[in-house]
């Protein structure tokens, strides 16, 4: 019965270890997918974060007002 249990034990820890190996590895594959995409569509990425700054600097604004309101 001990034996049943070891044997389980060391199971549950193979799949955990595999399952921790699979997420590491996509982990670094997300990551360099990302950086890759940001290497090439570095300008459209650029449009992206200079078209947020308004929006950013309104609902900036907005939370002020209602700040100041209270």
């Amino acid at each position: 019965m001990a034996e049943e249990a070891k044997q389980e034990e060391k199971k549950e820890n193979a799949k955990r270890i595999l399952s921790t190996i699979f997420k590491v590895i996509l982990g670094l594959a997300f990551l360099a997918l990302g950086a890759w995409l940001v290497y090439k569509g570095w300008v459209y990425l650029w449009y992206v974060i200079k078209g947020t700054v308004g929006l950013f600097f309104i609902l900036a604004g907005i939370i002020t007002l209602a700040i100041a309101k209270e």
